[in-house]
């Protein structure tokens, strides 16, 4: 595999379709009209966060094993002293390359590097990552994230991994107060807000973009991936770090998912 990705759909964004142009009368004119709808979006997303902090919570056990780099730790002892927890339950495939490894999740982990903040209203953050801790350790440690990480196989509760979870302590009590997916975990990532509000957005076929807006990009992995990786691990390899997982843990058997085993299953938007 080559060691530089080309760069994806250049000459198409570069010879891409342009919006008419005006003076800047005209121009601020149309983006205060738009700037009604997006105060009634925010104001809308105020409403649903504070319908979400009146939500139910459920009960978990405090004791729930997780693994970390020195061993088994208690679910309660990962909120390192804080009342809240938020996690990111990142999917694994066991003995697949680093090349191989979920690209969703990838996007959004790779996003989370600075937790002073979520400190200072006495929140903790965490990777709790599906297989084995010394395998998926070693990608932590290729993709260099910051963020305590461990293995758990339990607190799924029939869901999946890829989920953002929040949780609550109190006093040797924990419970679950919310928990999101799919296009939810965008929350994670300000590369698509980002995107949102350049002229060309995310270059994905399900936008609704003018005729002639460069678009390239799926909604089922692809648009995660580049030259057969996750994106984010090309800045990785560049500088050097070894991507190389090692042999698998004894006890565990190769990953089987659809992605290794048939057709990818749809993304769901």
């Amino acid at each position: 595999m080559s060691n530089q990705p080309t760069e994806p759909n250049v000459s198409t964004i570069r010879d891409a379709a342009r919006p008419p142009v005006a003076d800047r009368a005209a121009f601020q004119t149309e983006l205060d009209r738009l700037r009604v709808r997006e105060k009634a979006h925010t104001r809308e997303g105020d409403a649903i966060a504070a319908a979400r902090r009146r939500l139910p919570m459920v009960e978990v056990d405090p004791q729930t094993p997780l693994i970390g780099a020195d061993g088994p730790v208690p679910l309660i002892d990962i909120f390192d002293g804080r009342s809240q927890l938020i996690a990111y339950f990142h999917m694994w495939h066991t003995g697949r390359p680093a090349a191989e490894q979920c690209e969703g999740c990838t996007f959004n982990t790779s996003h989370i590097t600075e937790l002073a903040y979520l400190h200072s209203r006495d929140v903790s953050y965490a990777v709790f990552c599906e297989g084995p801790y010394e395998e998926a350790s070693r990608y932590r440690e290729f993709m260099g994230y910051p963020v305590p990480w461990y293995s758990v196989d339990r607190l799924i509760a029939d869901r999946y991994f890829g989920i953002l979870a929040c949780y609550l302590r109190d006093g040797d009590q924990v419970f679950e107060t919310y928990w999101t997916s799919g296009r939810g975990d965008e929350v994670m990532a300000p590369s698509y807000g980002l995107l949102d509000r350049t002229v060309y957005g995310r270059q994905e076929f399900w936008e609704d973009s003018p005729e002639g807006w460069p678009q390239r990009w799926g909604s089922q992995g692809g648009q995660f991936r580049l030259d057969g990786r996750p994106t984010a691990q090309w800045s990785r390899i560049q500088a050097g770090r070894n991507d190389d997982l090692g042999t698998m843990p004894d006890g565990w058997s190769a990953c089987s998912c659809s992605l290794h085993t048939g057709p990818p299953a749809a993304a769901t938007n």
